[in-house]
């Protein structure tokens, strides 16, 4: 969402209300004002469109009937580089307003009928206000979990020490606005009658600690994530028995908000596997030893990252929440049926985790988007098993599933993305996989949709079956799911999975 400056600043957000009657912008503009809205005003559209695109705001308001130029013709040209403004139309009357299908096409967020109460169209900005929030919250999580990301191989730097405090202190920094950011490490050799602390700092206010403080802080913190002190965010640094031996104490401009708190939890693990990982890398240069754990526990790290990415991707659309975890759990249960050996099945089931991770690259507008699809943005759909298998391929202990992740959505007759495999050609954790997308999918609510009964899935499935999907592994599936102990145990390791709209047999 790009904001107005002062936007970022406060807890206001900017307004631009666009009318040739000076009269109405200035009793808007007044009317908001009192709201605690930072609310601009122009008369001229060709104005308007200029000072939103050098501008940064969060709504515009502006009447439908204007010379020189209309509203929606004000919208059209708004639109081609702003796709990001919320926009509600005012109108004279009802039946002034442009049909839906424009409405839609220029993704106008709602109109008002024009009276001398405003009461409407408060309520219609403050539901706009809401989705700029959540837009907020899911962006700045997102943007976090990248620069997390992009952070992790000087992190995870095993040359030197202050290499790897530098780069934890400069990667906090950047993550959220904050005046200071203290690391305070355990410094004791092994041979000390007590306990030394170290710390590194940058930025300014921060005030300096002895030893019993610092454990005092330390004692507290066992047990909790993270400690928030007005605005201070205090995260625990784990040994490998998860006991704090340091912190990471983060002061923001304002109070922090859940979502923040989040994000610095995630990274104050990463934190702790990064430092425990160059501790034990000291430590084999003098005894040679414990290699293995310290690539173990950076294996974790990654998947934990990915595994949040994955979690980021299905809580974006409340209708697809808990996908991954049913096709994974369905494709790892098509596997055991078929026979296979547990690391086949091992390889479907992770692959069913992580197989829509690459929707990350999607734009939540894309992605997101209630009506259909134009060809362009279909193709950044058809994108993602590719883009999913590349942000995995960097993980060396992700390569066995690859081939899984990439081919998800080939079909057995060709007509598949993004390779167009076809039959045996395809890996056949794909083709399972492929089974399990496509019932979930059916079976689940979308925005665009309401969810097949499960007969009327299964019939769909025998359709599809030579098609776009392996006719073995559908007839696998139905056999699997016509049993009862099958939804009973599902109900059971999946206990927010809610089965009763699939199985006849569970009502």
């Amino acid at each position: 969402m790009r904001l107005h400056k002062q936007t970022t600043e406060g807890n206001a957000f900017s307004i631009l209300t666009l009318d040739d009657d000076p009269i109405m912008t200035s009793t808007i503009q007044s009317y908001f004002q009192r709201s605690g809205y930072l609310v601009d005003v122009e008369n001229d559209p060709s104005r308007a469109i200029d000072r939103i695109r050098q501008g940064n705001y969060d709504i515009l308001l502006l009447d439908f009937l204007m010379t020189p130029m209309c509203g929606d013709q004000v919208v059209e040209q708004v639109r081609q580089f702003n796709q990001d403004i919320f926009i509600i139309l005012l109108t004279g009357h009802k039946s002034m307003v442009p049909p839906i299908k424009t409405i839609r096409a220029l993704d106008i967020q709602g109109y008002y009928e024009k009276s001398d109460r405003f009461d409407q169209l408060e309520l219609l900005v403050e539901s706009c206000v809401k989705s700029i929030r959540q837009m907020r919250t899911v962006k700045r999580y997102k943007d976090g979990l990248s620069a997390i990301m992009d952070s992790l191989p000087q992190i995870y730097d095993l040359e030197s020490m202050d290499h790897v405090t530098d780069s934890i202190l400069r990667t906090a920094s950047s993550l959220l606005p904050c005046t200071s950011v203290v690391l305070t490490l355990d410094d004791t050799s092994s041979d000390a009658p007590q306990r030394h602390f170290y710390s590194r700092a940058t930025g300014e206010g921060f005030s300096t600690m002895d030893a019993q403080q610092v454990q005092l802080l330390l004692d507290s913190l066992v047990g909790r994530s993270s400690l928030v002190q007005d605005k201070d965010v205090i995260l625990p640094v784990l040994d490998n028995d998860q006991c704090p031996t340091g912190f990471l104490s983060i002061r923001l401009q304002e109070a922090p908000k859940y979502d923040q708190i989040q994000l610095m939890e995630v990274f104050a693990r990463q934190i702790s596997s990064a430092l425990n990982n160059t501790h034990l890398h000291t430590l084999l240069q003098e005894k040679n030893h414990q290699l293995d754990q310290a690539y173990s526990q950076l294996k974790n790290s990654y998947l934990e990252m990915i595994s949040t990415m994955r979690r980021v991707v299905d809580a974006k659309d409340t209708y697809t929440r808990g996908h991954s975890d049913r096709v994974s759990y369905y494709a790892e249960h098509i596997a055991l049926s078929l026979g296979h050996d547990p690391q086949f099945c091992e390889r479907v089931r992770l692959a069913g985790l992580f197989h829509d991770v690459g929707k990350l690259s999607i734009p939540d507008e894309v992605l997101l988007k209630p009506g259909k699809l134009t060809e362009e943005e279909y193709e950044l759909i058809r994108r993602h098993p590719a883009n999913g298998a590349e942000l995995l391929s960097v993980i060396s202990q992700f390569r066995p599933i690859l081939p899984a992740v990439r081919s998800h959505h080939e079909r057995i007759d060709g007509r598949g993305y993004p390779d167009g495999l076809a039959g045996d050609n395809i890996p056949e954790e794909a083709r399972i996989i492929a089974v399990a997308d496509t019932f979930d999918a059916m079976t689940s609510e979308r925005q665009y949709r309401k969810s097949l009964e499960f007969q009327a899935a299964m019939a769909e499935l025998e359709r599809c079956k030579g098609t776009q999907l392996d006719p073995r592994i559908v007839e696998a599936f139905q056999a699997m799911v016509r049993q009862p102990q099958f939804w009973a145990k599902l109900k059971e390791d999946l206990p927010g999975c809610t089965t009763s709209q699939l199985n006849p047999t569970l009502g």
